[in-house]
């Protein structure tokens, strides 16, 4: 940039020599030469007559805007993106199901640590689902869009993900789920009979 503003003053010092040595042989006045970045004010025509565009200025750039804003209100691309967000917590299982098989079966706090995120997550998700899908609910005329199928495809990749972490807890050894575990409620045995030794004789 500036090389270019460098060119340009030269070219202006140019332009001006001639005309510079061309008043001092006639000895008139000397006319200032407009430069190409300078705009000029002081004529008023009138208030309908259109003012230059600035320098910069690019009449593609306002389409550009508004070609932006209504791709923005696309009712395909809203559907398109909703449907992005409701197939997200699927797009995370294969990384949770890669990051249980790293962690292993051990208690240690690795594993438990990220056991205890991989329910907290989704859990705090299912409870804030309405907000998740609020900016989708409404189109861009103000029309109400139905995204129930969304919503329950949302909700059911984090219940696949509460499931996961529900059988590494359970892989873990953390879940009772054998009858060890509950030898403390169990009823005692009762025996059905009883057996004494004998004495022989000769």
């Amino acid at each position: 940039t500036k090389l270019i503003l460098l060119d340009s003053l030269l070219q202006e010092i140019y332009t001006l020599q001639p005309v510079m040595s061309a008043a001092d042989k006639s000895g008139g006045k000397v006319t200032r030469v407009k430069a190409r970045w300078q705009l000029d004010f002081s004529s008023k025509s009138g208030q309908s007559a259109e003012l230059p565009s600035p320098p910069g200025f690019s009449a593609g750039g306002a389409a550009l805007v508004h070609a932006e804003g209504s791709r923005e209100a696309d009712p395909n691309l809203r559907i398109k993106r909703s449907w992005d967000l409701a197939l997200g917590p699927f797009k995370q299982v294969p990384m949770n199901l890669f990051i249980m098989y790293m962690s292993g079966n051990s208690i240690s706090i690795f594993p438990i640590m990220m056991v205890v995120m991989m329910m907290v997550r989704p859990l705090k998700t299912l409870f804030s689902v309405k907000q998740t899908f609020k900016g989708f609910e409404v189109g861009a005329n103000g029309v109400g869009v139905n995204i129930i199928g969304q919503k329950l495809v949302f909700i059911l990749g984090n219940l696949a993900n509460v499931a996961l972490a529900m059988y590494k807890c359970h892989s873990m050894g953390l879940l009772p789920t054998h009858k060890s575990d509950w030898l403390a409620f169990a009823d005692p045995l009762v025996r059905t009979e009883y057996s004494m030794g004998g004495l022989g004789f000769n």
